[in-house]
């Protein structure tokens, strides 16, 4: 008979638990994966104009998962001085967390984009399902996404808190 470590079964019943959380960030990889897959017909400029996120306004909404694996083992940037995503480089050009990027960053609607006359929405609407079910599993109070500077000026004030006496 095999014999668990106590925390090793404490941690796999407790909600929002190790376990649950890495079960979690696998399925949304997964959606990320099957996102990229439905857009690999289109083609972007990658000119990061849509990360100028005070210049057009306009940011991904991210469920938990998707913030807990967009932060999951990464030092946490400091805000952009000219509102752009705080996760581009220095030059404001190149997503330093490409592979991690939000599911809104890889479906976004932008009029640069090239392709097929049509973008694969009923793709994009079964995916998000599926990103609000993992979310739910996560935390069943969570009942939308947020935006991503919501996220992040929330995780900095955190940190700050944690580092004043």
């Amino acid at each position: 008979m095999r014999t668990r470590d106590w925390d090793e079964d404490e941690d796999s019943r407790a909600p929002g638990g190790t376990r649950e959380k890495e079960r979690a960030l696998k399925e949304v990889r997964t959606i990320y994966r099957q996102a990229d897959a439905a857009y690999v017909p289109f083609s972007c400029s990658a000119s990061g104009e849509c990360c100028q996120l005070a210049t057009t306004g306009r940011q991904p909404w991210l469920w938990l998962p998707e913030w807990e694996l967009l932060t999951k083992g990464r030092p946490l940037p400091p805000p952009r001085a000219d509102g752009g995503c705080p996760y581009l480089d220095a030059a404001g050009k190149r997503c330093t967390v490409y592979a991690d990027r939000p599911f809104g960053c890889r479906t976004f609607f932008c009029e640069r984009i090239r392709g097929p006359a049509r973008q694969p929405a009923e793709t994009v609407g079964v995916l998000l399902e599926r990103l609000e079910r993992v979310s739910q599993s996560r935390d069943a109070t969570l009942k939308a996404p947020r935006p991503l500077l919501e996220w992040h000026a929330e995780a900095i004030a955190s940190a700050a808190s944690r580092q004043t006496p």
